[in-house]
């Protein structure tokens, strides 16, 4: 536990940042998912449509280093693979 003022402020702090974290990779977790069931369905119009929503997510998540940007462009990339195979 915390002991002195500076520790228990920043204790708080980490619970109030770590929370919205986790908002954040959920969104990005959904953006994902949304573009991989329209390739699974097989229509590439919407695909493309919902990448092209989906990439500024990713990057704008991972530009608040809650996900590596190397981790970022390589979904980016696999999407885009999985997209141009259609």
């Amino acid at each position: 536990m915390a002991n002195s003022a500076q520790a228990r402020k920043r204790a708080r702090q980490a619970v109030k940042q770590r929370a919205h974290n986790i908002s954040q990779r959920s969104t990005l977790r959904t953006a994902i998912k949304n573009v991989r069931k329209a390739v699974a369905a097989g229509d590439k119009t919407a695909a493309q449509a919902i990448f092209k929503a989906s990439q500024s997510t990713i990057d704008s998540i991972a530009d608040k280093k809650i996900m590596h940007k190397n981790a970022a462009a390589r979904h980016k990339s696999r999407l885009s693979a999985a997209i141009k195979g259609l």
